[in-house]
């Protein structure tokens, strides 16, 4: 395994977020326009790429939301590949470069029909807490928080 730090230009990390955005089509079903609006890459300068035997198998970005608090975006690890610790690594590393780059926490939200990902969250030692920003009051989603 080979993690990679770059950004949203990076050819392997937009072909991951695109069959992340056609599996979250199909998870989401209705309710995916709503939260594509939300997932724009452009400009984020923090994205990590994994590798297995040089086959980008998952990502993971971030993207600043103050001058504290850091939001993992855009967290995927290909179907064949998932189980094996990629999605792990993914977010360690990103942790790392938060802490790194002087943050103190890290947030996300996730769908409450992915319940891979949710798994995960705990998995990690994060917090469930009440939805932020444009996630308020969206019942679909539920939101984490990990202090750095």
């Amino acid at each position: 395994m080979q993690t990679f730090r770059t950004t949203s230009e990076n050819p392997d990390f937009q072909n991951l977020v695109k069959k992340l955005d056609a599996y979250l089509a199909f998870i989401d079903g209705e309710d995916h326009a709503f939260y594509h609006q939300f997932n724009k890459i452009d400009l984020l300068k923090n994205c990590i790429v994994i590798f297995e035997d040089e086959k980008p198998v998952a990502c993971g970005a971030l993207k600043p939301i103050d001058e504290n608090t850091m939001e993992v975006k855009r967290m995927f690890t290909l179907p064949e590949y998932r189980g094996k610790g990629f999605a792990v690594s993914v977010l360690t590393e990103l942790e790392i470069w938060a802490k790194e780059l002087g943050f103190e926490k890290v947030v996300l939200e996730t769908g409450k029909k992915q319940t891979e990902a949710v798994a995960l969250y705990h998995k990690c030692n994060y917090n469930i807490i009440p939805n932020y920003g444009q996630y308020a009051g969206v019942e679909n989603s539920v939101c984490f928080e990990k202090v750095l």
